[in-house]
């Protein structure tokens, strides 16, 4: 049995990916007790047909967190239709200068010494500040609202029932009653004094009289804090790393910057930030000739699905101009990231500024990197670069 989180397949798992897809697109992991799909049909069904696999762990007895992507309908139903009255395209769209003010503000940090951790200084920060000004939470209080994402990541650095898991459930049990608290008096402060912020919007939001509850508040904001950061700053990461590795396909962008949009959905694709997730069968599923059992994990393979030949021409090349392109990168179905808009959004402005005032980028370490914590995603925990400094275009 492969290892699929030692880093060396964390780097690069797509090799491993084709073989699998080629001699066995349905696997069982007995360490996990998962069954593993990896081709592009596959995931799909996977993804999209609730009625079989559920999005809910206490379908397979075992413990998560309150978050809407862990509920399956009707009660799934009803939140997302509450949130996407708050979480709006012309909400998400409204945020696109302040984002441009921190991605700028953010480069002129590092911008003189001509190398920096593009994670470290760059992509992990923007997305964290995004959210907090977007929830709506006080610039004084920031320091904790970072050391609370950091806690609900850890969630995420760990197999359900493996090692460390009952203590990173601990430490999130204790945030999230921290959390609580905060969360609670926001909400109270909202509905008395409303502001232009997602808590607000959140707070109002109405679908037939029904109201978000203020848990049901409680665990969006830790769900944007553990899915906004880790897709954001892995999308922006993995861009760079493809850039750097496919020269051809950089100058490309650069002469017809109009392809950014497809070169960041060929990013979204070729690096997809998150490789799998987690589904549970509600009864016994046939599968490639196979019988699943009902109550069995279920891990659809979205970095080997973006990957498959019968889908993508030549999937191994990196082609910012690629169409189609119908990755399942945001997932599919009614479990379809709520947050795509805004992740784009931030790839949009923050490559954009990336391409302008760096040039010549090359890596500053030729050691392999390594993979940020979270195992469920792809990218580089640290990316340090040396660069040559580009100017800002005149009047921006």
């Amino acid at each position: 049995m492969m290892d699929f989180l030692s880093d060396d397949i964390r780097r690069d798992p797509y090799p491993l990916y084709a073989r699998l897809r080629e001699a066995s697109p349905l696997l069982h992991d007995p360490r996990m007790d998962a069954w593993m799909v990896f081709d592009y049909d596959g995931v799909k069904r996977t993804l999209q047909d609730h009625e079989s696999f559920s999005g809910s762990p206490a379908t397979a007895g075992r413990p998560a967190p309150d978050w809407f992507i862990f509920a399956d309908p009707p009660r799934h139903t009803r939140m997302r239709g509450l949130l996407a009255r708050a979480f709006t395209p012309r909400s998400v769209a409204a945020l696109e200068p302040r984002i441009r003010w921190l991605s700028r503000a953010l480069l002129d940090r590092s911008i003189e010494r001509g190398e920096m951790d593009l994670a470290a200084d760059f992509s992990v920060p923007l997305p964290l500040l995004v959210i907090a000004e977007m929830v709506g939470i006080p610039v004084a209080d920031r320091p904790r609202f970072n050391r609370w994402g950091d806690v609900i990541l850890d969630l995420s650095h760990t197999l359900p029932g493996g090692d460390g898991a009952e203590r990173a459930s601990q430490a999130y049990r204790a945030v999230a009653a921290e959390m609580h608290d905060y969360v609670a008096r926001l909400v109270d402060d909202r509905r008395v004094d409303p502001a232009d912020d997602l808590l607000t919007r959140l707070v109002h939001a109405e679908v037939e009289g029904e109201r978000l509850t203020t848990l049901e508040i409680l665990g969006f904001v830790q769900l944007l804090l553990i899915a906004g950061q880790e897709t954001t700053t892995n999308l922006l990461n993995n861009a760079i790393l493809c850039f750097i590795q496919h020269p051809d396909q950089l100058a490309r962008l650069r002469a017809m910057p109009h392809l950014l949009p497809s070169a960041i959905e060929e990013v979204l694709r070729y690096r997809s930030p998150v490789q799998w997730m987690f589904r549970f069968t509600r009864t016994e599923v046939q599968m490639h000739g196979t019988t699943i059992p009902a109550g069995t994990m279920v891990l659809p393979m979205i970095g080997s699905a973006n990957h498959d030949a019968a889908h993508f021409a030549d999937p191994e090349r990196f082609d910012v101009a690629r169409d189609p392109n119908p990755h399942l990168a945001f997932g599919h179905g009614i479990h379809h990231c709520i947050g795509a808009a805004l992740g784009r959004l931030e790839a949009r402005i923050a490559l954009a500024d990336l391409l302008e005032r760096l040039h010549d980028v090359e890596l500053a370490s030729a050691e392999p990197w390594e993979p940020r914590r979270a195992l469920h995603v792809h990218g580089p925990a640290r990316l340090p670069i040396r660069f040559k400094r580009g100017e800002r275009a005149a009047g921006v």
